[in-house]
């Protein structure tokens, strides 16, 4: 897995382009900080050994991301848009919501569908519902995930995402240009999803 270090970043704003990411050492960081996102959409992913890559949240403007409650060996924050963020923000006492544990929530649920075609479904919808927006007669994701990333979201190889896209792209529910960076997902898709 390619990555830099947090501990290569000494500003308190840190701005990483899309396809990079940052490893977070929670033993570095000040007691009682989280990281805020300022602007982009990120990935949150485990870089353990056992379990590297597995995606753990999707953070946005806004959310914050609590190192003190991750494992030990920290977490890596990817970027899926141009990002930015702040890295030793107050932690915000008594908020009662905490984005990784939602999405990590939301993503295991998906992966208890009946069926591949249901958890990808319930996947392009909470990604649309929660980080996309509404663009004529489509939905817009304003990022593209592998097909590899979407197996692995969604508890299938690689193989089977690729036909399950296929099958969305042949229907007219899906349109991922080539050379853009956003996907469109037909809103009847996302309305009929299983969550």
């Amino acid at each position: 897995m390619n990555y830099h270090n947090y501990s290569e970043y000494s500003s308190n704003s840190v701005r990483i382009i899309i396809g990079q990411s940052v490893l977070i050492d929670p033993s570095s960081r000040p007691t009682g900080t989280c990281l805020e996102i300022e602007s982009g959409i990120a990935r949150v992913f485990c870089p353990c050994e056992e379990t590297e890559g597995m995606t753990l949240a999707f953070l946005q403007s806004g959310d914050q991301l609590r190192t003190d409650l991750l494992c030990s060996e920290g977490v890596c924050v990817e970027a899926l848009t141009d990002l930015s963020f702040y890295s030793n923000v107050d932690i915000a006492e008594n908020s009662g919501f905490d984005a990784v544990n939602e999405w990590t929530l939301q993503l295991l649920r998906i992966r208890h569908l009946g069926n591949s075609e249901q958890r990808l479904q319930a996947l392009f919808s909470i990604l649309v519902n929660r980080l996309g927006r509404r663009c004529g007669q489509w939905c817009e994701l304003p990022f593209r995930l592998t097909h590899e990333r979407i197996g692995e979201l969604i508890g299938s190889t690689r193989v089977t995402s690729t036909r399950l896209i296929s099958k969305l792209r042949a229907s007219e529910l899906l349109v991922a240009p080539i050379g853009q960076q956003t996907v469109s997902v037909a809103p009847s898709f996302i309305e009929s999803s299983p969550l």
